[in-house]
């Protein structure tokens, strides 16, 4: 074994921390404990016998180009398609202002890769995405955290943060905003709140990143413009992928943002792992242009729609008073709400010993907050497993508050 091994280590390497949710996961492993932790998508909607066959047609057709080293920003048939699906929502994005990622957690990381440096400060939500705090945490950045109200983001906390910072002659790296059906509060940032924070990125020249897994899984309510859509100027980079729309497996995703900025994360992506598997992307290409995904989509919207109606139910019904939670319009995910004297990590080994599990909200905030707030995702369990694990929850609660 070799002597002083952690001295080896680099610095990135020692702030890199384990996943809770990962951790979490191990823990509800067995097989009758009933787990809203990951952010799963139902495996129902994985078009299994459709892939099998345009996997064929890519193999047939395109063989040679499919199993060959392919281009660091994508293949331009992939492109090509999510270009065309952004301009039937009335945006015109160009290929060149999109990058192919291996997932939009890669994405991530390559922000964090070409912009931060140790003790930059970059700005997000409380909460905010787990995934994205620590690729961030893991360059150096010190995050800054802005409450939320039931808009979101709250501007006016924004506004007074980026103010200070200035006074003290800090420019922040950027804000990172996941704005649709938020990840984990569930909640939809309005149009005028995205006009908000964007006129202070204009004011205080700060970028924004914006997270948008799950945008395309509304099942009430009006669609928001992108804040990339209400951009003018090339201060936003969104982040997109095909994880929660088509199936996780294929780990796909995309960057859209303007020349300069696409152009330095080419070359970052570069001498991560030269470039997204081209037999993929080839399959994913031809699943749109058949139509596929948005076909599939409104089965999936269906089936969630019903999930989180469901679980809505429970907590309506089932929940002692003093609980409350948001009511997401699309997405995975809801957000709950002990009563402030209550402590979730407690309440979670208490829910473990009655076989149902969820994620701890503190680890959503950067700030160490949260301490009495739970994530639960509604996309992955069945219909019996909802109603089963609420009331186990219920039960977990009304016996801690005793």
């Amino acid at each position: 074994m070799i002597k002083d091994i952690d001295t080896l280590y680099s610095r990135i390497a020692g702030n890199m921390k384990r996943s809770a949710i990962r951790e979490i996961l191990k823990l509800t492993q067995q097989p009758d404990i009933i787990s809203f932790a990951g952010g799963l998508p139902s495996p129902e909607s994985f078009p299994v016998e459709e892939v099998k066959k345009i996997s064929e047609k890519v193999l047939t057709e395109k063989g040679i180009t499919a199993l060959q080293y392919g281009t660091t920003d994508g293949c331009v048939e992939l492109r090509e398609q999510l270009s065309q699906k952004y301009k039937r929502e009335g945006l015109n994005i160009d290929i060149k202002n999109i990058l192919i990622t291996t997932s939009s957690q890669q994405g991530l990381d390559l922000v964090g890769k070409i912009f931060i440096n140790p003790g930059d400060k970059v700005i997000c939500g409380l909460p905010s995405y787990l995934g994205g705090i620590s690729s961030f945490a893991a360059y150096g950045a010190e995050l800054i955290g802005i409450k939320f109200d039931k808009h979101g983001m709250r501007s006016d906390k924004l506004s007074e943060t980026l103010e200070n910072l200035k006074q003290q002659g800090i420019r922040p790296k950027f804000i990172y905003i996941i704005p649709d059906f938020q990840n984990p509060a569930g909640i939809t940032m309005p149009e005028f709140r995205r006009r908000e924070i964007l006129e202070l990125a204009y004011k205080y020249n700060v970028l924004i990143i914006e997270d948008s897994p799950y945008r395309e899984l509304r099942f009430d309510g009006k669609p928001q413009k992108m804040i990339y859509e209400l951009d003018n100027k090339g201060f936003v980079l969104t982040l997109g992928t095909f994880s929660k729309i088509l199936a996780p497996g294929f780990r796909m995703g995309w960057i859209l943002g303007n020349d300069q900025l696409i152009d330095k994360l080419i070359v970052a992506k570069q001498s991560t792992d030269l470039c997204t598997p081209a037999f993929l992307q080839l399959i994913i290409a031809e699943y749109m242009k058949q139509g596929l995904l948005e076909k599939n989509l409104i089965n999936t919207i269906n089936a969630y729609r019903e999930k989180r109606d469901l679980m809505l139910k429970c907590f309506r019904e089932m929940m002692p008073e003093g609980v409350t939670w948001t009511e997401p319009e699309g997405g995975l995910f809801l957000f709950l709400n002990l009563p402030e004297n209550m402590d979730a990590s407690e309440l979670f080994h208490i829910a473990i010993e009655k076989k149902v599990a969820f994620v701890i909200g503190q680890v959503f905030h950067c700030d160490g907050s949260g301490k009495n707030t739970m994530r639960f995702n509604f996309s992955f369990a069945s219909h019996e497993q909802i109603k089963t694990g609420i009331s186990r929850l219920a039960e977990a609660i009304k016996d801690m508050m005793k």
